[in-house]
């Protein structure tokens, strides 16, 4: 998961470092042609070892104190670090981070380094480790667990899937009952989803093999008629979880989006959950971004994140939604479903 960005961002910081430290070496250098201290003057060996390897061609001559701080420490002025920043905001850009995101990681970064006395023995792990934080930074702070909160909710608990054509809602809404059923929760279904018959018939396919009841009417009915049976059957029948499937509504469809909000006027959902595909990339995040507008959203579900090899949607997403990545979707199987871990991403771009 993630190893073209991985790649990328390890790359351009070690680039970067090294450019940093060049820039170091030479301005060590210009300062000794210009001083005209006595020799011996500098205390430390390791210091005079590591100054004698810049200088080894240059006419030896001694140095002052401010000298050896230029040795073991180095500032990056603000223009040096828009030259520096270039070659990390085309890899983000390549890797599908949103332009907000980049801006975003831009400004943390500049507060930790520039005009900064920076360790020149290990400029590489203070920029990566900068990084790391800014990228952290991102990610809407969230404790909210899924199974605490609907134990702890009024029942039944209704959770509405919503997301375009393709986007695994139908998969991620069996992915999820599998989960529920785990902790010992009840399920019942919605199919909200009535623009598709083989979306029915594909629902109905995963309540029977979970064994839980899937409320439907026909092809073309209205699809917040089924919402509103689906809870009055949970109510009924003391199910604890509703789940609804939704059609696939292009986010630019104004018509299909109305309907969309009518769901929602009429089911009351708890949790609005936007499910996307983490492989789209921009495309993804803008699709959040309109849903959350027309309907609001409270979590992200991102699927495909196993075969995702650039991960900018990931690190972007809950930034430009002020949204919390509830789970990714790791495979077909229904136990392929894991809980947003935010150090376990972190380590899979490198740290």
């Amino acid at each position: 998961m993630f190893k073209f960005l991985k790649k990328k961002i390890k790359g351009a910081v070690k680039n970067i470092s090294q450019e940093v430290e060049e820039k170091a070496q030479e301005e060590i250098v210009e300062m000794i042609k210009e001083e005209k201290v006595e020799p011996d003057t500098i205390i430390e060996k390791e210091t005079k070892e590591k100054i004698q390897a810049i200088i080894e061609k240059e006419p030896k001559q001694s140095l002052a104190s401010k000298l050896k701080e230029k040795v073991t420490t180095k500032k990056i002025s603000e223009k040096e670090f828009e030259n520096l920043f270039w070659e990390l905001e085309l890899a983000l850009l390549e890797n599908n981070v949103a332009v907000e995101a980049i801006e975003k990681i831009k400004e943390s970064l500049k507060v930790d380094l520039v005009n900064v006395p920076l360790n020149k023995n290990n400029i590489e792990q203070i920029i990566g480790d900068s990084l790391k934080d800014a990228i952290k930074e991102l990610f809407k702070d969230s404790n909210f667990d899924l199974v605490d909160k609907i134990k702890e909710s009024e029942k039944p608990y209704v959770i509405l899937l919503l997301g375009v054509n393709g986007s695994g809602k139908t998969t991620t809404t069996a992915k999820l009952t599998k989960l529920l059923q785990s902790n010992d929760l009840k399920i019942a279904l919605s199919a909200s989803d009535t623009f598709r018959a083989a979306a029915i018939d594909q629902l109905q396919i995963w309540a029977d093999k979970l064994d839980v009841k899937l409320i439907k009417h026909d092809y073309g009915s209205d699809a917040a008629a089924v919402a509103f049976d689906a809870i009055q059957h949970a109510k009924a029948k003391k199910v604890d979880v509703v789940l609804i499937d939704t059609a696939g509504r292009m986010h630019s469809n104004i018509n299909l989006r109305d309907e969309l909000k009518k769901i929602v006027r009429i089911a009351k959902p708890d949790l609005k959950i936007f499910v996307g595909e983490s492989i789209t990339g921009n495309d993804c995040i803008e699709q959040a971004t309109t849903f959350n507008k027309s309907v609001g959203i409270d979590g992200i579900i991102l699927s495909k994140a196993d075969v995702d090899e650039k991960g900018g949607t990931a690190i972007s997403i809950s930034h430009v939604t002020d949204k919390p990545i509830l789970y990714l979707g790791t495979g077909q199987e229904l136990k392929d479903i894991e809980k947003f871990n935010l150090d376990k991403l972190i380590q899979s771009l490198g740290w």
